[in-house]
């Protein structure tokens, strides 16, 4: 025929072809997503920045995620807020002795438990805590216990650094001692003092605080009203430490 040929089309060749093109639609889904995900972590990350500063002063009570949680489960919580004027110095003596010794020397971090934990893990051994008094804070009142704790731990050391800084160590203290967990329910160290001794923070004796300060790694296991022979043999120890401790609490003074 006179007429022009028609152009041969390749439909499985134009079918590859297509399929083979990324379609704009998606990348600009996947873009709108990236940046939405870049703005929730930011945002995240600056909730714990502002309330840093909005928990400065003395006359502000933070509350833990934990406490948090009993609310949002209705299961109540006991928690009655003191001043570190109105401890026993002896109790706060005793925590930094049990839970961490160089608290008034160290950034938020003590690095040189940090990197025996690093050795060991590298090492293939069994780890040990490195928390500092200043991360279990931030741990309690900006993070979660449980699961993805070494996710946490990633997020927790800078927290921990930035609210050192930001933070004086008489502060971070108190705040710790008011929202520590010290039974089901038991939040802070004045209703600990209640709870378990029928006293007020300000009137615990050198045992009774040393018991208590055992008791935090965790205290829903370990009741300082009743010891067990391993966790009085602990307090023992920490008792006869705080006794001594002087220049290891200078900061609190």
């Amino acid at each position: 025929m006179g007429g022009l040929a028609e152009p041969i089309v390749d439909l499985e060749t134009e079918g590859l072809d297509m399929a083979g093109r990324p379609k704009r639609g998606n990348r600009i889904g996947l873009k709108r997503w990236v940046r939405r995900g870049v703005a929730v972590v930011l945002v995240l990350a600056l909730i714990p920045a502002v309330l840093t500063f909005l928990y400065l002063p003395w006359f502000v009570h933070p509350v833990s995620t934990l406490m948090l949680k009993d609310l949002a489960t209705f299961s109540g919580y006991d928690r009655r807020w003191v001043s570190i004027d109105d401890v026993a110095p002896v109790l706060a003596h005793s925590v930094i002795m049990s839970e961490d010794g160089q608290f008034c020397f160290h950034r938020g971090i003590d690095l040189g438990e940090l990197r025996g934990v690093v050795d060991d893990a590298l090492s293939g051994e069994m780890t040990r805590g490195a928390s500092t008094i200043t991360m279990q804070t931030v741990k309690n009142l900006y993070l979660w216990s449980r699961p993805l704790g070494s996710v946490r731990k990633v997020v927790e050391l800078p927290l921990a650094v930035y609210f050192d800084a930001v933070m004086s160590k008489r502060r971070i203290m108190e705040i710790y001692l008011n929202i520590a967990e010290w039974g089901p329910g038991i939040y802070g160290i004045e209703a600990a003092a209640q709870y378990h001794f029928g006293v007020s923070a300000k009137q615990l004796s050198r045992r009774q605080a040393a018991l208590l300060a055992v008791s935090l790694p965790n205290p829903i296991a370990r009741n300082p009203a009743k010891p067990g022979p391993g966790l009085r043999r602990l307090a023992s120890l920490i008792e006869r430490r705080a006794g001594r401790s002087g220049a290891y609490v200078g900061c609190l003074q």
